[in-house]
């Protein structure tokens, strides 16, 4: 069974390579200082499994899951629990208060050995479960190969649905992100992003006017001179939300 240790902290990182010696049957195939190196190291190594910080500076552990975009077999690693319980009692193999018993350790592994042989939750499942109710996205992270790209929401101009992708338009520039449209409209905070057409979400703030097209359909035109469609009931929905607004 193959281990990554993902931690900014080297003490950390030395305390579970430690507690894995009576282990043999684990071998660690990397050790990670942030979420940058644990996305690279992921990606050449596919462990078994992946004792995982959960605060580390830029991309925090819920991120690493995001990017990996995998199953994946995770044993947390945190000294703070409050907001990511929910996460770590659904989904998570088990998660390790720090600092961290050798009893606490040998019970996060027996669960993890168990665990291995079934249907793991997806990277996306236990990233989404960590997000408190009414917790909306502050971020969102994207990878294109080895190069990770973090777009704040306020940033966020409209989303485009592309089949199992999503193209994120942000400052005259499209990411795209495996993730369908639906999922992402759920955690992005509903009085600042309106879904406009089963293929579109846009950000309020970029909508400059509402212009009609067709017969029953309408363009939004946005402030930087971008035209999206807008089906009738996306028109509802957006005009309720600026009728609010005024």
């Amino acid at each position: 069974m193959g281990a990554l240790i993902v931690d900014d902290e080297e003490l950390a990182r030395h305390v579970i390579r430690e507690l894995l010696v009576s282990h043999p049957e684990i071998g660690v195939l990397a050790e990670c200082a942030n979420g940058f190196e644990a996305v690279k190291a992921f990606a050449e190594h596919k462990p078994d499994l992946i004792f995982l910080d959960v605060q580390m500076p830029r991309l925090t552990g819920f991120d690493v899951l995001e990017l990996i975009g995998e199953n994946a077999c995770v044993i947390f690693t945190t000294a703070y629990d409050a907001y990511a319980m929910r996460a770590f009692e659904v989904h998570a193999v088990d998660y390790l208060l720090k600092p961290i018993s050798k009893q606490r350790f040998e019970e996060a592994l027996e669960h993890a050995k168990r665990r291995l042989g079934e249907k793991m939750p997806s990277a996306q499942q236990l990233a989404d479960s960590a997000r408190p109710p009414q917790q909306f996205l502050e971020r969102l992270v994207v990878k294109d190969g080895t190069h990770v790209t973090l777009i704040p929401i306020a940033k966020l101009d409209y989303v485009e649905a592309q089949d199992d992708y999503v193209a994120l338009a942000s400052q005259g520039k499209k990411h795209l992100k495996q993730q369908t449209i639906a999922s992402l409209e759920a955690c992005l905070d509903p009085k600042c992003f309106v879904r406009i057409h089963r293929s579109y979400i846009v950000n309020l703030e970029r909508v400059a006017r509402i212009e009609p097209y067709g017969k029953d359909s309408r363009l939004a035109i946005l402030s930087d001179g971008v035209r999206l469609p807008v089906s009738r009931a996306g028109y509802a929905r957006l005009q309720s939300l600026l009728d609010q607004r005024r």
